[in-house]
């Protein structure tokens, strides 16, 4: 099904999108990704919406990708004996790890790992950073902290540790359970949470075994200043954004997604621009105009792809907020100001004879009547070059890899096609004719841009540049092969 838009939509599966005909629903309007949150549902539960989605992909005779977002550490405070306490600006109160009931003075914070790494003067924020803590004085089982920010606080509320990294893995035991059991399934790509450390990444990647792409969620302080070799070591990246706002201040984070898009961009891997996106449509039918202008920036940055969670999962009306996703990136995408944005912020890289045959590609579609790249990929990575381009026509990604072929379904501009394996040039030729045919994106009478490497079949091959019409009759008129 091709989309008239270049920046995908992940969608969240939850209670409100739990069936075939409404994940259908969603995907006909619009959404590219569906995101499985293994926080919330069983194992049955996340299995059978796996399925759905499989049998959609069958019925429709396309290609879905599938995430699985990891819940990672969850750090709470303990219970209260009357459920919840006052506290007030100034006032003193100490976390520890006695199992006690929680009073107007003390809780239970039941990570020993905390308090090993807290110093006088980190900040502790509980309950999404209502409140604000400061720790005084510490030891390795409690923490005496003065109220800087009060509030009511209640039992088992979360706890974040901005100014400390933590001596927390990434994953879990129950994360660990669930890694394994996504990847039996056969999802597509992995969204790893808490990252802190590229050795969080690269001991997901190890445990996926390459039956999954790492997406590593940058949500942590310690991740952004990490992010260069987190994102090396990973396939993708999302910017969690509700997280990063809870533990940098709120005004860092526009320029740090900003930031981050163009760093991903660069680097040729898909990057999300996630959480409250479109939340007031959990309720209501129609977006607030800042939500909208919210979206709207991701897009003008050049994000891959942009994300709902519980507007998706859980809202009242999930597929109006897929369409409305989908109707501003269509929008934003027709203005001319998206392409001088997005063409001034491209940086030429051309340190490898693909670098070079991809933007040679791009130069040639937009300096003459071209009206598709066509790039042949086992591994996905000549699309993903294709696509760091952000080139003006089309792309149209063929592969005899499904899983290759779903995992670019995240991937900006990627039209995924399949086909069977080649030998020969010619047979590249003819099936980019005719997947550029029978998608609308070409007519007989119109040329494409082959992209494909000899051998075929050779991961890291890309070395041919052709142009060529769409007519077979032609095709072989004027290939000598």
């Amino acid at each position: 099904m091709r989309r008239h838009r270049n920046t995908k939509i992940v969608a969240t599966l939850g209670p409100a999108s739990n069936d075939y005909d409404m994940i259908r629903a969603l995907f006909e309007a619009g959404a590219d990704v569906f995101r499985l949150n293994m926080s919330h549902g069983t194992h049955e539960e996340i299995a059978e919406r796996h399925r759905i989605i499989r049998q959609i992909e069958r019925d429709l005779d396309t290609t879905i990708a599938i995430l699985a977002d990891l819940q990672g550490p969850k750090l709470r405070v303990g219970a209260f004996a009357n459920d919840s306490e006052d506290l007030v600006d100034g006032a003193t109160f100490r976390l520890d790890l006695d199992e006690a009931p929680g009073t107007k003075d003390r809780v239970q914070l039941p990570h020993p790992e905390i308090f090993a790494a807290l110093k006088s003067g980190a900040t502790l924020l509980v309950n999404d950073g209502k409140i604000r803590l400061k720790v005084e004085d510490c030891g390795p089982d409690y923490a005496r902290c003065t109220v800087i920010a009060g509030g009511t606080i209640s039992n088992r509320k979360g706890v974040n540790v901005p100014d400390v990294v933590l001596p927390l893995a990434a994953l879990s035991k129950k994360d660990r359970a669930d890694l394994e059991f996504a990847c039996s399934l056969g999802i597509d790509w992995l969204a790893l949470s808490f990252v802190q450390r590229v050795a969080d990444v690269e001991e997901a990647r190890k445990l996926a075994d390459g039956r999954a792409a790492i997406l590593a969620k940058i949500e942590k302080p310690a991740a952004v200043e990490a992010f260069d070799s987190i994102l090396a070591a990973s396939d993708g990246i999302m910017v969690a954004r509700g997280d990063l706002g809870v533990e940098l201040p709120v005004q860092n984070v526009p320029a740090i997604q900003k930031r981050l898009t163009r760093k991903c961009r660069t680097a040729a891997k898909p990057v999300i621009v996630a959480t409250q996106m479109l939340e007031s449509m959990i309720e209501s039918p129609m977006p607030t105009r800042a939500e909208v202008s919210d979206v709207a920036a991701a897009i003008y940055e050049g994000t891959d792809a942009v994300m709902l969670s519980a507007e998706s999962a859980a809202g009242q009306y999930p597929v109006q907020a897929v369409r409305t996703m989908n109707a501003v990136a269509v929008e934003v995408e027709s203005d001319p100001n998206y392409r001088e944005i997005i063409e001034a912020s491209r940086k030429v890289s051309r340190s490898t004879v693909a670098d070079g045959i991809v933007s040679a590609a791009r130069e040639i579609a937009e300096t003459t009547n071209i009206k598709a790249i066509c790039c042949f990929t086992q591994t996905g990575t000549t699309a993903l070059l294709t696509a760091r381009e952000r080139p003006r026509v089309p792309i149209i990604a063929l592969t005899s890899e499904r899983g290759t072929a779903r995992r670019l379904a995240l991937s900006w501009g990627t039209n995924c096609v399949m086909c069977g394996e080649l030998e020969r040039f010619k047979e590249a030729v003819v099936n980019a004719a005719r997947a550029a045919r029978s998608g609308g994106f070409a007519t007989p009478d119109d040329q494409i841009l082959v992209v494909a490497g000899v051998p075929f079949n050779t991961s890291g091959t890309t070395n041919i540049l052709r142009v060529a019409p769409c007519e077979e009759r032609l095709i072989f008129a004027t290939d000598p092969g």
